[in-house]
């Protein structure tokens, strides 16, 4: 069996990243696909290590299993648990993906209160989920994969890149800090916020330190809208949009560029230019889907609405193999004109 090698750039987006959860587990049953390296922010981050771990400790099987038991975790630990929960299928997601409307006046309260007032003591759920479910010190030294996890350092706002040797909970804790809703992560006296900031998901790494022709980008924002956002609570939640895209297509425009011109170079022999020519690029995304989504219900973890998200996510992935599988390694599936026309 001839095996194709990939890397993947794993977008954040809190609780839809059990969409990504579903990408990965249908591209781990393919042992034809392996993976060199990971880059990802926030959600994409968590989704890496965890599969990271799991392939580390007990294989494809292993990682699957891994992803599983973190989700499960999720819809267990963390807020909003009084959502009603009912089975919820892909084609119903937009239906049942916002909050209830007693919940809502929660969601006000960081417009007024700094995390460091409603949450002094920073008690954080996913801390303990995470020490429980991933051996740091083994993925430091054993992980198979590289893996590249996105943070914003605080005081330059600058893009803050952890590899596999840096890893502990702290670093992902800091690649998924929202700036309204945890404190900022202190790491050897730096603090970091939320790396979907900066780069979501990081893709230079994969090209500078990886050796895969194929790169692969789960997406998980919402395609472009034509819509004009007018009050209060849409412009706030479009900017927030805004803020945790615009990284990524601005290193995606500099990679379509880049390209173009290394392609066009007859005299660039560099070992970056070679990579860029021969570089196919391939996108497994619902962003249709993500647009119905209600504007809170990245923090919706109730285990129906994780698990449809889960369900779309395997589905997606089936799809794209089934009509682009035969692409790996000889050509681009994803247009980048197709955003930049």
């Amino acid at each position: 069996m001839h095996k194709k090698t990939i890397t993947l750039g794993l977008q954040g987006g809190g609780a839809h990243g059990a969409f990504t959860w579903g990408v990965l587990d249908r591209l781990l049953e393919e042992e034809a696909i392996d993976i060199e390296g990971i880059s990802g922010a926030s959600a994409g981050a968590m989704n890496a290590v965890v599969m990271a771990h799991g392939l580390t400790v007990g294989g494809r099987e292993g990682a699957r299993q891994a992803l599983k038991d973190f989700w499960d975790s999720i819809s267990l630990r963390l807020p909003f648990s009084i959502m009603p929960d009912h089975p919820v299928h892909a084609s119903d997601l937009a239906a049942h993906s916002e909050l209830p409307a007693s919940l809502r006046p929660l969601l006000a309260l960081p417009r007024y209160f700094s995390p460091y007032q409603l949450n002094p003591f920073d008690i954080n759920p996913l801390r303990e989920v995470l020490l429980r479910q991933v051996d740091f010190e083994r993925l430091r030294a054993d992980c198979p994969l590289r893996l590249f996890i996105a943070t914003t350092q605080v005081s330059t706002g600058t893009l803050k890149l952890f590899r596999n040797k840096q890893l502990t909970v702290d670093v992902l804790l800091a690649s998924a800090c929202l700036p309204l809703l945890h404190h900022a992560i202190e790491i050897h006296g730096e603090v970091y916020w939320d790396g979907g900031l900066t780069s979501n998901p990081p893709l230079f790494p994969l090209i500078s330190k990886c050796a895969a022709r194929d790169m692969m980008v789960v997406l998980l924002n919402p395609e472009p809208t034509l819509k004009v956002p007018k009050t209060a609570g849409e412009i706030l939640h479009r900017l927030t949009e805004m803020g945790f895209s615009s990284s990524f297509f601005t290193e995606l425009q500099a990679l379509t560029l880049a390209q173009r011109e290394a392609r066009r170079g007859w005299l660039a022999f560099g070992r970056i230019e070679r990579r860029l020519r021969q570089l196919n690029l391939h996108v497994i995304e619902s962003q249709q889907l993500m647009g119905q989504l209600g504007k809170h219900s990245k923090m919706n973890v109730k285990p129906a609405f994780l698990l449809g998200l889960y369900e779309e996510g395997r589905a997606r992935a089936s799809r794209w193999l089934a009509s682009n599988a035969q692409a790996l390694g000889t050509r681009s599936s994803f247009r980048l004109s197709k955003l930049f026309a």
